[in-house]
């Protein structure tokens, strides 16, 4: 049996009737899932929705969430047919891990809104002493609500907004939203309001500008807003809204009316009644500015599908999330960029485990701060370009080192202990010769020894003055610990003032290179990265790659509590001297540091991924033998970048085997369509996990192999809530009879039975040719 509470009001659903609660009034039927962590918000909402009329499909006050989460109801709700969209009031996340899993299964097919208070320190201190719970950064929940889908706003009457406008309206494309007014000043108020939360004003189209000058007043604003002045007839309205629909430079419309002396409300929204149902593709928001002059107008609009608002700027911002909630869901299942890559078949020389091993022998020693030797190894393992960095124990070795490396070099302490290197004067720059070597030497070790004391230096360690080209940027690229979601990653302008400037993105581990790319663009040096004042832009595709390089470090290391590049200089696209057709820019990790966990922390105790990252065990590279031909192939979990090779392998398939596996014909552009396969590729899995078998080629030498098409396909789908999965499999045609199904299938019951699930589900198939 399962719990909801304690510390709530309880459950209603209104659908079957059902009154678990203490409150007097059971909520009115309707397709809105109401959760909500407050009780005493649920009476007040209950009562307000009486007045307003508006119905739920499910009213469940959830409180400390001793049992029953966020996860558990939102999958409900997902799976419930009466219910088209989900609203939340959330003070704490709790299991943040079964919440982003469930939202981003659910989020596509109905949106979920949620407010979320703490954004100010007392607000989270409160919230904090409400729940008995820690609220963590709201920095963080800000990104893990976009990269779940998850739509945020900012009060409870934009709650119910949203809810309204999503169940009524298309999403838009883009930000772009055009203004239809009879009215300067709610126009230029709907403006200000557009911009300042993000949005764009869309520009009004030669073709379009032409058609409106064709039948409005010469004393129309020729601009947007489209003032089309306080004498506009119903007519007039109409013909203006159908020409601003057509323009492909606007993503949705917002018709404001104000009631003047001739003007008419009501026949105006009778003749743009019909626009609900012609604009399938861009939503319509209306504001009809008044009281009961206007009223029966507003009605009239609100029937027909175009949500209503009382004032111009509200309508604005609402469109805005609109925008947000729609580009929510795109990064959600973008198709990232294949990245070169061969899968390594012996597991004893993978990043991973030399890394693992680095970590325990300095965890061995009782330390949990790593040296900079230590923490570029690391990168190095990970192959994030690192500049070359040797150690030397006395001014001798730091000369012979200078000597190999050439002049001009730089010398840094080597130590254990101190983090900053700065603050102990233990750095020396673009050092000439010997002698300025042996100087800096024993002036770093003077230093060291009288701010920290003589036993936190262990000498130096000598590299490169590395010499950048004129435009190139010091970045900083890092992952700290949040206390609910574990791991999160952080990239932004690097350097010494890195605190001061504060330009920063933040992110959630494991990244993809859409993902990486969307970080890049949310700070202020992305504009510098792209090129300004005469300079080419930075390598932005390497800069995407090194990120999820780094991510992975990440999510592979658990024991590493924090880590950051800084800096991490990156330099302009030039041409390659040695390469003439080739362009390349410097991306380099100049200093770096990572932190360990103590050595009190059990590791049952350290902190979990809040998206669980890619299941490297699961990987398998396999040969056997077949009418005397020898098979081999990689058969491991399915990536993101996946889709254009699954989109391939379908391809390969007949009709007959496609009816064998779905019992009935289904077209090759439905299965590959991008919203199902990207929704396949961009697995959770916790829910599922689907294999690929890659037909290869191997190199011995190197002991790695490359895929080259995928040949099969399997997925173990779990069923929520139970130890039960569903098994399904296809082989291409041309595989058939070849083996790849019994290898593909006893790797997926190995890895259902490494999941925990106890029973496979396999449905019907009309043949059983493909082993």
């Amino acid at each position: 049996m399962r719990i909801i509470g304690p510390n709530c009001l309880g459950v209603m659903n209104p659908i079957s009737g059902v009154n678990a609660t203490f409150a007097s009034t059971m909520a009115r039927r309707g397709h809105v899932g109401f959760i909500s962590q407050s009780g005493a918000l649920c009476t007040a909402v209950l009562d307000w929705s009486m007045k307003e009329n508006v119905g739920f499909s499910s009213f469940v006050s959830v409180g400390s969430m001793l049992d029953v989460g966020w996860g558990d109801l939102i999958y409900y709700l997902g799976d419930d047919p009466n219910t088209r969209c989900i609203i939340i009031y959330m003070e704490t996340i709790g299991n943040a891990s079964a919440f982003l899993s469930a939202a981003r299964e659910v989020a596509l097919t109905k949106p979920i809104i949620v407010i979320k208070p703490g954004r100010s320190a007392a607000a989270a201190k409160a919230a904090a002493s409400h729940t008995g719970s820690l609220t963590g950064s709201d920095d963080v929940l800000e990104i893990a609500f976009q990269r779940s889908g998850c739509l945020r706003v900012s009060s409870i009457s934009e709650l119910f907004y949203m809810a309204e406008v999503l169940d009524k309206q298309p999403l838009p494309k883009g930000r772009r939203l055009t203004f239809v007014t009879n009215a300067g000043g709610p126009g230029v108020i709907a403006t200000d309001a557009q911009i300042m939360n993000g949005g764009l004003l869309a520009d009004i189209s030669e073709e379009t500008m032409k058609a409106l000058n064709e039948f409005l007043p010469d004393a129309w604003s020729h601009n947007n807003p489209i003032d089309i002045l306080g004498d506009a007839s119903p007519e007039r309205y109409a013909k203006t809204l159908e020409i601003a629909a057509n323009d492909p430079n606007s993503d949705g419309l917002l018709v404001i009316l104000t009631p003047q002396s001739m003007t008419d409300p009501t026949l105006t929204a009778e003749l743009l009644k019909p626009y609900s149902k012609k604009l399938i593709d861009k939503p319509i928001l209306a504001s009809w500015m008044g009281g009961a002059e206007v009223a029966e107008g507003q009605k009239i609009l609100s029937n027909a599908n175009i949500p209503m608002f009382d004032y111009p700027d509200q309508a604005a911002l609402m469109f805005n999330y609109m925008a947000q909630y729609s580009e929510n869901l795109k990064q959600l299942y973008e198709t990232p960029v294949l990245l070169a890559e061969s899968q390594i078949l012996e597991a004893s020389v993978t990043p991973a485990s030399k890394t693992k091993e680095l970590i325990q022998k300095v965890r061995s020693s009782g330390r949990d701060l790593l040296t900079e030797y230590e923490s570029k190894l690391i990168l190095s393992y990970y192959e994030i370009p690192t500049v070359d960095t040797r150690i030397a124990m006395s001014s001798r070795e730091a000369v012979e080192t200078a000597d190999a490396i050439g002049y001009p070099v730089v010398l840094k302490i080597h130590s254990e202990t101190i983090t900053h290197k700065t603050d102990v004067g233990g750095v020396k720059l673009n050092l000439q010769n010997a002698e300025s070597v042996i100087a800096a030497y024993e002036s770093i070790k003077a230093t060291v020894t009288e701010r920290a004391g003589a036993e936190h230096f262990l000498g130096v360690t000598v590299q490169p003055f590395a010499k950048f080209p004129d435009g190139s940027h010091e970045l900083i690229l890092g992952s700290s610990l949040d206390p609910q979601f574990g791991p999160v990653l952080l990239f932004g302008l690097g350097g010494s003032l890195v605190e001061v400037f504060k330009d920063r993105s933040l992110g959630l581990p494991p990244l993809t290179s859409s993902l990486a790319g969307h970080m890049m663009e949310k700070t202020k040096i992305y504009k510098a990265l792209k090129g300004v004042r005469g300079h080419a832009s930075c390598d932005l595709v390497s800069i995407e790659n090194l990120m999820v390089k780094f991510s992975c470090l990440v999510a592979e290391q658990p024991w590493i509590k924090e880590i950051d590049i800084n800096p991490l200089v990156v330099s302009p696209v030039v041409q390659d001297p040695l390469n003439p057709r080739k362009k390349a820019g410097l991306v380099l990790a100049l200093d770096s540091r990572v932190l360990l966990h103590g050595k009190n922390v059990l590791e049952s105790e350290l902190p979990k991924l809040a998206i669980r990252p890619y299941p490297t065990q699961y990987v398998r590279y396999v040969e056997w033998e077949i009418d005397g031909n020898r098979m081999r192939s990689i058969i491991r979990p399915i990536k993101p970048e996946d889709e254009p090779a699954l989109a391939e392998f379908h391809k390969t398939l007949s009709q007959e085997t496609v009816t064998g596996r779905y019992l009935h014909l289904r077209s090759l552009d439905a299965r590959i369509a991008h919203e199902r396969l990207a929704r396949i590729c961009h697995s959770d899995y916790n829910r599922s996990i689907t294999l690929v078998a890659w037909e290869v080629e191997t190199s011995e030498e190197s002991k790695t192999c490359e895929g080259q098409k995928i040949i099969g396909a399997s997925r173990i789908s779990k069923l929520h809530g139970s130890n039960d999965a569903v098994f399904t499999f296809m082989i291409s045609d041309a595989y058939h009879g070849r083996g790849v199904g019994t290898q593909i299938v006893k790797q997926g019951v190995e890895v259902a039975r490494s999941e925990g699930c106890k029973t496979l589900i396999l449905p019907e198939i009309k043949s059983n040719n493909t082993t």
